[in-house]
């Protein structure tokens, strides 16, 4: 994926100064997004396909987790792309810079959720434990509140993560195939 075009958010006050995926605390005026499978430290444009304004940022995170949505960007980012006052717009990404080959091997996980409940996280991922018995899986809160389950399969493989994710329903949310590093 060089280029790619879908709906773009944006992410502000619950992640402020919160550790992201790259390891970093969060800075919503900084200039940055989440991506749930370019490398952590891709440069891509955003560009509004409606407005034509674009912002140049850094993939520092993980995201977004909503069906239908390929970024999710920072408040400042937003702002730049005229994608804050409106929430959601239509958006290209392309990859500027890369740390490592777009076909590089990776480790991949899947990433379940949102629950609603603690508890029906945690039954899933009972389920998904006793599935996968070679799978590490998680459960965790977001800032926001909801829960989730990221299941990592032996070795962070991407073909069995895509298996995993191909082989799976939540009653609640969603399964995203998501880059760890």
């Amino acid at each position: 994926m060089a280029v790619e075009t879908g709906l773009a958010s944006w992410y502000g006050a619950p992640y402020h100064n919160r550790r992201g995926s790259n390891g970093q605390v969060y800075d919503m005026n900084a200039m940055t997004a989440a991506h749930r499978t370019l490398p952590l430290g891709s440069v891509v444009r955003v560009t509004n396909i409606k407005t034509g304004h674009a912002a140049v940022v850094r993939i520092t995170d993980r995201g977004p987790f909503v069906t239908g949505r390929v970024v999710d960007l920072s408040m400042a980012a937003a702002k730049k792309a005229d994608v804050w006052q409106p929430g959601l717009a239509r958006v290209r990404v392309e990859v500027l810079q890369t740390p490592t080959p777009l076909e590089s091997v990776g480790r991949w996980a899947v990433q379940i959720g949102a629950f609603e409940q603690e508890g029906s996280a945690r039954e899933m991922a009972g389920r998904l434990a006793q599935r996968y018995r070679m799978a590490k899986v998680l459960c965790f809160s977001s800032p926001v509140g909801a829960w989730w389950v990221r299941v990592r399969v032996k070795g962070d493989d991407k073909k069995r993560a895509q298996e995993v994710a191909r082989e799976n329903q939540t009653p609640e949310g969603s399964i995203f195939l998501v880059r760890l590093d």
